[in-house]
């Protein structure tokens, strides 16, 4: 435990320097990009003038960062968005409200990714090399090999536009336990459920595969088990351990791949934000939103290493030794 502890401490100064260096790149990029023209009325254009004037954007780059750097440390205060429909709105803010319907579709996508998965990866270990492994197979190449937005434009015009089944846009609203909402959900949850549910069924029956075949199964059969047993008592818990920490970085890919995906669905995210931003250089907003992904990313990797030694506890963390 005290070298984890040691391990996890290290790791988090770590991200912090990454994440410092990182900032400092992204804010000398974006400073250094075509100036934002103030927009609005003149009243708007003013305050916008005053508020630039207040973060340093007349005095050198290094001065502007300084500045930066104390608002976010001390304030919280990441700036402010020149978007016309979120015009002086708080960053922060901003992201607060824009993270729930990122949110509510990544961690429906992966309820159903993960089970899906995991069963079908399982069924096509114990059936190696008969037609229903096959099968499962070219689904599994299919999936991963067709990019997730390609299988958002497919659901959305057969299942939505041709068959009517569903809306083809998301149903913008607070209340994500409402049927029609939770309808309009269903083609972007499909959409990026897909790539993750092949990755994980190629993994779990990779994985299962050859825990199947290793001698401490043959061992388990010759002691008198059954199949069954040897596989729900052995076989599929020692598959497991690479599989669960996969977890937490299919939930990564997920929510970066929803990029393009809230922007196809209308889905009002974080994702479609993102783009916004880009689109409309809205820089302040773009840097928060590009940490927000960068700090997402470094503590998933965090967890992925951290939680190898907790799912095997014969893995030490931190240059310690196994007193096996």
């Amino acid at each position: 435990m005290k070298h984890m502890c040691k391990y996890i401490a290290k790791r988090i100064a770590l991200m912090l320097f990454v994440c410092f260096i990182i900032m400092t790149i992204c804010f000398v990029m974006i400073r250094m990009l075509p100036d934002q023209l103030p927009r609005g009325n003149g009243d708007q254009a003013a305050a916008v003038l005053a508020m630039r004037k207040a973060w340093g954007y007349d005095e050198p780059i290094l001065t502007q960062y300084v500045i930066f750097l104390k608002n976010v440390l001390t304030k919280w205060d990441w700036g402010f968005c020149t978007n016309v429909g979120t015009f002086l709105n708080p960053v922060t803010s901003h992201i607060a409200q824009k993270l729930p319907p990122t949110i509510a579709v990544n961690l429906c996508a992966m309820l159903v990714s993960i089970p899906l998965g995991l069963i079908f990866g399982i069924y096509a270990a114990l059936k190696k090399n008969r037609w229903q492994d096959h099968v499962i197979s070219v689904v599994i190449m299919l999936f991963i090999s067709v990019p997730a937005y390609v299988y958002a434009f497919v659901v959305q015009y057969f299942l939505g536009f041709r068959l009517g089944w569903f809306p083809i846009v998301v149903n913008a609203g607070t209340n994500y336990l409402d049927p029609a909402m939770l309808k309009s959900m269903v083609l972007p949850i499909m959409a990026m459920s897909f790539g993750t549910i092949a990755s994980l069924m190629r993994a779990v029956r990779a994985e299962l595969t050859e825990t199947l075949t290793s001698d401490y199964m043959l061992l388990a059969r010759t002691k008198g088990l059954t199949r069954r047993q040897a596989t729900l008592r052995h076989a599929l818990r020692n598959s497991m351990v690479p599989i669960m920490p996969m977890i937490v970085g299919q939930f990564v890919a997920v929510l970066s791949g929803s990029l393009i995906i809230e922007k196809i669905f209308g889905i009002p995210g974080i994702g479609s934000t993102y783009i916004s931003s880009i689109l409309e250089r809205d820089y302040a907003l773009f840097l928060a939103v590009s940490m927000f992904y960068t700090v997402i990313s470094l503590v998933a990797t965090l967890v992925i290493d951290v939680s190898y030694g907790l799912v095997d506890p014969r893995i030490r963390m931190g240059g310690g030794k196994s007193n096996d």
